[in-house]
């Protein structure tokens, strides 16, 4: 079996969050175990994944809007954990 993409467009700290939550559910990881993996807290995944503003995510997205620059973000996911 391959690997099948899933893409999605980023236009949001919460549309960023969302891929970051898919991205960690397709590897099959939890939050405590991505945290312990990146050496951060549990609270601190989770507040990725929400899309919790800060004051860089604000800036990067208000620059992306004035620029009209637009982002995307792919998942590659191994298709026997689609259909296993």
């Amino acid at each position: 079996m391959g690997k099948r993409e899933f893409s999605g467009k980023v236009s949001s700290p919460e549309s960023l969050g969302r891929l970051r939550q898919q991205s960690r559910l397709a590897a099959r990881l939890t939050q405590r175990e991505l945290a312990e993996q990146l050496g951060i807290s549990q609270r601190y995944v989770w507040e990725i994944e929400a899309g919790k503003p800060s004051l860089y995510t604000d800036r990067l997205f208000a620059y992306m809007r004035a620029t009209g620059m637009r982002l995307t973000a792919s998942i590659e996911v191994d298709e026997e954990l689609l259909t296993g």
